[in-house]
């Protein structure tokens, strides 16, 4: 009888954990993964029912590369789930020429021969007449590659094909504490004890509970859904596709359109007043706050006047941030059998089925296709080491 129970572990069933299971478990891997609660969770940073996917990076120009390898992952992911994940469409990034939205877009464009079609003021409005009030001097960068992703559907259906490829899954299950040692890693529930040759790390906001020393912290994010009062379909995602639009005051308002008459969804970059550092077990710091829909309320007669005052329903879901702003993805200190993927500052959702990839051939001895060296956890210093004490974490 082999010593191991599995080649490797996934902990956390989040966007990235559950894409690294379902990659890992096609690849024949003998693969287990472990989620505190259900796939698709409320409580995930996959949480919100849709998120953007663009080509066009402003946050950094290795994650271009990392795009386009997710689109095709995207593809083939929805292509063996049988259901649509991906909806196309094109997005909009709007603001001052030399903005950080429009100017980065624009110059991960040129950098990396994406398509993208620039407009003023007046050709935004006549193409899309309910994004008003943009400055005469601000531009609108149309990217037909972007498009929406369904969060919690897509988290749901790369687990469910994981299970069906051989991974064995199990829920409601939290890891207290990873320690490596003896050739391989040693993984302890509240059941007992699991021992893997490798394992990833995609525990999300309680990531810190179970790897010490990484620079990340666990904001709240602030979630609304706002109902169109109007019924000339002009909110409908085909003409009122997904958008990042930066103000004059600053904040930089997003959201995407309905489909079939329901809910827009909008939210503000910077999280807004109500985004702040939190203890992802303290329960009473996701309960919802009027701050966290006010601000967003008060632009959109301005902006996108034709919703309800109010909001129809709001949420909250958790991040994490690192201090410059990109992902944590690695192995660490070296050590190979114990690979980590965090801080997804907001911006990672787009990103997962080429991470799941990366993440499995790191666990497996390859190289990842797209070079993600810039991301290695060690960048920031000092060290960084899997916590083998007694305290609980949510995973």
């Amino acid at each position: 009888m082999s010593r191991w129970d599995a080649d490797v572990a996934v902990i956390g069933l989040g966007a990235w954990g559950a894409a690294a299971l379902w990659q890992l478990a096609s690849r024949g891997v003998d693969v287990i993964g472990f989620e505190s609660r259900k796939p698709g969770h409320a409580l995930s940073s996959s949480y919100g029912g849709s998120r953007m996917f663009r080509t066009t990076c402003l946050e950094h120009p290795g994650l271009v590369p990392l795009a386009r390898r997710s689109l095709e992952l995207w593809h083939r992911l929805q292509e063996e789930a049988g259901q649509r994940l991906f909806f196309p469409g094109g997005g909009l990034l709007i603001g001052p020429e030399a903005g950080a939205i429009v100017g980065g877009t624009l110059r991960a464009a040129r950098t990396h021969g994406i398509e993208v079609h620039s407009m003023g003021a007046a050709e935004l409005r006549e193409r899309f007449p309910r994004h008003t009030g943009v400055p005469g001097h601000h531009l609108a960068v149309w990217e037909p590659s972007a498009g929406i992703l369904r969060a919690e559907d897509s988290v749901r259906a790369a687990t469910r094909l994981a299970g069906i490829a051989g991974a064995r899954v199990y829920t409601d299950t939290r890891v207290r504490a990873v320690k490596a040692g003896d050739g391989g890693v040693v993984l302890r529930t509240a059941e007992g004890e699991s021992r893997v040759r490798r394992v990833v790390i995609t525990a999300g906001s309680w990531l810190s509970a179970l790897v010490g020393g990484l620079p990340l912290e666990t904001l709240r994010m602030p979630l609304t859904w706002f109902r169109p009062v109007v019924t000339d379909g002009s909110f409908e995602l085909d003409r009122f596709p997904v958008f990042m639009r930066e103000t004059e005051e600053g904040p930089v308002l997003w959201g995407n359109g309905t489909e079939g008459g329901h809910e827009v969804k909008l939210g503000l970059e910077g999280y807004g007043p109500g985004a702040t550092a939190l203890d992802p077990e303290d329960d009473g710091e996701r309960a919802l706050r009027p701050q966290d829909w006010t601000d967003v309320a008060r632009m959109l007669p301005g902006r996108l006047p034709g919703l309800e005052d109010l909001p129809a329903k709001a949420a909250v879901s958790l991040f994490t941030r690192t201090p410059d702003g990109q992902f944590l993805l690695g192995a660490l200190d070296g050590d190979p059998r114990i690979v980590v993927a965090g801080g997804c500052n907001a911006h990672g959702f787009k990103h997962a089925t080429g991470i799941g990839e990366a993440l499995a051939d790191l666990a497996t001895g390859r190289t990842p296709e797209v070079p993600l060296d810039f991301l290695s956890p060690g960048r920031f210093g000092g060290r960084v080491a899997a916590n083998a004490s007694s305290m609980e974490s949510a995973l």
